[in-house]
């Protein structure tokens, strides 16, 4: 049965840092993947991750660049691997597999926002394709050492983001309704959660809980590259000199903040048991009414959409999903 949607009191909180999580962890011997470990948030959480021991292998596209940003960080491994190439996924993984190590943690942290319309190769539109679709056939191609571990998280980066939109099942690739950065990255970010509650639901019997998480709103990573700072600005996340406003209280984090949530799911013993959920401030979010939800970027309020929990959507989604992947 799916955990529900209510806090558990976690001993941490919105102001929290990632390294601060795993302070009195003691991960050697246990294997990690970060997609995304070379940029943003992810940098922090493969930081973190190391830091207790663990070893954490980080697939980049740009491999120099990845060697560049992570050069001293103890633990890590740097692999190829470019999440809009089913190909380049389909190998990393085989290539994982064949190391015959066991997968603790799988953090799919990668992600775009509010691109302009664009499609992968086979058509589908690139925020869902790179959001989700990538991390859904990573993930499917890595279970058997996800299995081989006795008790393996998985942790879908979502977002507050996800009240842009439902997953909009009749077109999910715009074919028939006008194209919208901010709906496609919503719909992309929903998808992440459902990801979350079906992964568990289908793989707790083998040891596998999944979560999904919002890690806060972080300017300065390559994430907002797309968003403009007169829209920061309105959105009340920077200042007038264009500096980013922190205030984890309000969800405004910086990027070893916004690395907790994800680190806190994926080694808190506290979650013994638990998955499916979204969570939020390092603690399980609760369930919010969608009528109080303030528009716009600068929407802070902790909290997740009913839709994106949703166990038929989320079961829709995953066979939607296998299908897209052929």
């Amino acid at each position: 049965m799916r955990t529900p949607q209510f806090p558990i009191g976690s001993p941490f909180n919105a102001g929290s840092t990632a390294l601060e999580v795993v302070a009195r962890q003691y991960l050697t011997g246990k294997v990690a993947i970060v997609t995304g470990g070379s940029s943003g948030i992810g940098v922090e959480t493969t930081r973190a991750l190391g830091s207790a021991g663990a070893c954490v292998i980080v697939p980049a596209r740009d491999l120099s660049r990845a060697a560049n940003v992570l050069d001293g960080m103890q633990g890590v491994e740097i692999e190829q691997m470019d999440l809009l190439d089913p190909a380049s996924i389909d190998a990393f993984a085989k290539r994982f597999l064949e190391t015959k190590r066991p997968l603790h943690f799988l953090i799919n942290s990668a992600g775009i926002m509010a691109t302009p319309c664009q499609r992968d190769s086979r058509g589908y539109e690139i925020q869902f394709a790179t959001n989700h679709l990538g991390h859904f056939q990573l993930t499917k191609n890595l279970l058997p050492a996800l299995k081989s571990a006795n008790g393996a998280r998985i942790v879908s980066l979502s977002s507050a983001g996800h009240r842009f939109s439902p997953v909009v099942f009749d077109d999910i690739q715009f074919n028939l309704r006008t194209y919208d950065p901010f709906a496609a990255y919503g719909q992309s970010k929903t998808a992440n959660v459902l990801f979350a509650v079906e992964a568990d639901r289908r793989l707790q019997g083998d040891g596998i809980r999944a979560f999904a998480v919002h890690p806060g709103t972080i300017v300065g990573t390559s994430l907002g590259r797309h968003v403009s700072n007169e829209q920061l600005k309105n959105a009340g996340v920077i200042d007038e000199d264009g500096r980013p406003i922190i205030d984890p209280s309000r969800g405004m984090k910086n990027v070893e903040q916004g690395a907790s949530t994800s680190v806190w799911c994926a080694v808190s013993p506290q979650l013994h048991g638990m998955g499916g959920v979204y969570c939020v401030n390092c603690e399980i979010a609760p369930l919010i009414d969608p009528t109080s939800m303030t528009a716009g970027l600068g929407s802070t309020r902790p909290g997740v959409l009913p839709y994106a929990v949703d166990p038929q959507a989320a079961s829709q989604l995953w066979e939607l999903s296998e299908t897209l992947l052929g």
